[in-house]
């Protein structure tokens, strides 16, 4: 008797160590995975007029290539659009310069919790996926009704209803899922973005006290 118990208690215990190292590789795999979900670059978008690996959105086919990395909540880059968007599209335009945009995010900490910055960045994409030729113009629209800063910024649906507008309401879907918000922090991080606007000029970063002095030379 004593003997089939202790064989008893034997396989008892060895049914428990069983359970608990396979609980330790589940539970092994699941931080793996979390971990990879948190450093995936997310989804790329496909468009013909999006570079999937810098993130660069071209307009014009132009020798002198210009990237320019915005936030849509940063005052300073809308006046940045205000001062400069429209020579540099219309240079794009004439295929006197490459025009890159690249949306990006670094200021969600000003929108109140509503990752705005990455939400308006991320649409821009989901525009160029569904609707490149609207792309541009939904870019500046998204400036034209640029929020303030400390404020929840827009909706879903506000961006949606832009998109729409400018012939994109089938970016919809893209832009309530949070399609490219990953993308958009990967992108965000790859190109070491510390402030926006900011600028390269054939891949030379330049300051911002030089922008008015190289567009003028390059612009005219």
């Amino acid at each position: 008797m004593a003997a089939a118990a202790k064989s008893n208690t034997n396989w008892f215990a060895i049914g428990i160590s069983i359970a608990v190292v396979v609980v330790l590789v589940v539970l092994g795999g699941l931080v793996v995975f979390l971990n990879n979900q948190a450093s995936s670059p997310g989804t790329a978008p496909s468009s013909a007029i999006v570079n999937e690996e810098t993130g660069a959105i071209s307009f014009g086919e132009g020798e002198t290539e210009i990237d320019t990395y915005v936030d849509f909540m940063c005052p300073i880059c809308g006046d940045f659009e205000d001062a400069y968007g429209g020579q540099l599209q219309e240079a794009a335009a004439a295929d006197e310069i490459t025009l890159n945009l690249h949306p990006i995010s670094i200021l969600d900490r000003y929108s109140q919790n509503t990752e705005f910055s990455t939400r308006a960045a991320a649409s821009v994409y989901c525009v160029a996926a569904e609707a490149p030729e609207a792309t541009l113009e939904y870019f500046n629209v998204l400036f034209e009704n640029q929020p303030a800063e400390n404020t929840p910024g827009l909706s879903d649906d506000e961006l949606a209803d832009f998109a729409a507008q400018v012939g994109a309401e089938g970016a919809a879907d893209c832009i309530a899922d949070g399609t490219y918000k990953r993308y958009i922090t990967s992108q965000t991080n790859s190109h070491e973005i510390q402030g926006t606007p900011t600028v390269e000029i054939d891949g030379e970063r330049i300051e911002n006290s030089q922008i008015a002095t190289r567009f003028a030379e390059i612009l005219g």
